[in-house]
């Protein structure tokens, strides 16, 4: 049963995973129903505001769902929100158990739709492939549970450390598989951080392009400490996310953390920093920082006067350093794709 409960959470899994970037504020789910080890119906939340994936799977399975089980990334609500509770509809459709990937982190529903399914009735399993559900919600996790986004740090480098030449040059750093890599992340987050002075220097769009696909645009969100940005700025003009110019707020800078809490008030879930050095810089000192996804190229720039892609103080002895858990490596094209959690 074990072996079998895990195929259909996987998935599960990997219908939610379709829907990356497009649901927030709400969380990825994909369901599955299953009856006689045979599919009768699968689905997965398209948007916030629409069906959830239970409802999707359960039409999709029809009167065939009567007795049948139903496989699910997240614990199903019992709460209502813009849509009824998915417990009523599960009851209502005559499924005999219920397996859920993990509990809902929402505290308004932590475990009360698991709690009320069982009332009626119904047999449930939670816990099925758990860390790989929280992994693909992580975002949705910090920020219905801390009220923050989860906050990623993108970074194209050299092999020693410069994400710009002396002359302020930076194109390109990392090769074409790396950039339509980072054109995936940022099609799967609510909002890009920069300074102003990579907007001043690179001139840089801040779009998601995927060839053959239209994407949500995420906002662009631009650190505007002691720089105008001029009206001529490509991101100004271009079809893209709005664009939100955030002021200094004290010794000529802008509050980071105080910035997350507003754009998390907006529905913002999970943001990408894409620097430059000075940015990354403050986000570390302000601890907010969740992950990393570093694009090493394998080329020397050198120069003391180049740009490094954490730049701010630093630590004043290696054991302070920042430390990077789980961290894993890939290979795009001629670079390579290092990303890990912050050990704050």
């Amino acid at each position: 049963m074990r072996a079998q409960d895990e195929k259909y959470i996987r998935l599960a899994l990997a219908l939610a995973e379709k829907a990356k970037g497009l649901t927030s504020p709400n969380p990825c789910v994909g369901a599955v129903v299953v009856k006689n080890n045979r599919i009768i119906g699968r689905g997965y939340h398209r948007h916030a505001g629409g069906p959830h994936a239970e409802i999707y799977a359960l039409r999709q399975a029809g009167g065939k769902a009567k007795g049948a089980t139903l496989y699910v990334s997240l614990e199903p609500c019992r709460h209502y929100g813009r849509t009824p509770p998915c417990v009523d509809a599960i009851v209502s459709a005559g499924i005999k158990r219920v397996v859920a990937a993990m509990k809902d982190p929402n505290p308004l529903n932590y475990g009360k739709g698991i709690a009320a399914l069982k009332r009626r009735g119904i047999k449930t399993d939670v816990g099925i492939l758990e860390k790989r559900a929280g992994q693909l919600n992580e975002a949705f996790i910090k920020y219905i549970t801390k009220k923050m986004p989860f906050v990623t740090v993108k970074v194209a480098q050299s092999l020693d450390g410069k994400i710009a030449s002396r002359t302020g040059d930076s194109k390109w750093i990392s090769g074409p598989k790396a950039r339509e890599f980072v054109h995936r992340l940022r099609s799967r987050v609510d909002a890009i951080i920069v300074g102003s002075r990579t907007v001043l220097k690179d001139d840089p769009l801040l779009t998601a392009r995927i060839k053959g696909r239209n994407v949500k645009q995420p906002l662009r969100v631009i650190l505007c400490g002691g720089s105008k940005i001029p009206s001529s700025a490509r991101l100004l003009s271009s079809r893209g996310g709005e664009v939100i110019l955030a002021k200094a707020r004290k010794a000529g800078r802008v509050d980071i953390r105080s910035l997350l809490k507003d754009l998390a008030k907006r529905g913002v879930t999970n943001v990408l920093i894409e620097g430059g050095g000075e940015v990354i810089a403050s986000a570390f000192e302000a601890k907010v920082v969740d992950k990393v996804c570093f694009f090493i190229s394998p080329k020397i720039i050198g120069g003391r006067q180049a740009v490094t892609s954490v730049e701010g103080i630093g630590v004043d002895k290696v054991s302070k350093a920042i430390e990077i858990k789980d961290a894993a490596v890939r290979k795009l094209g001629g670079d390579f794709m290092i990303e890990g959690y912050v050990r704050n």
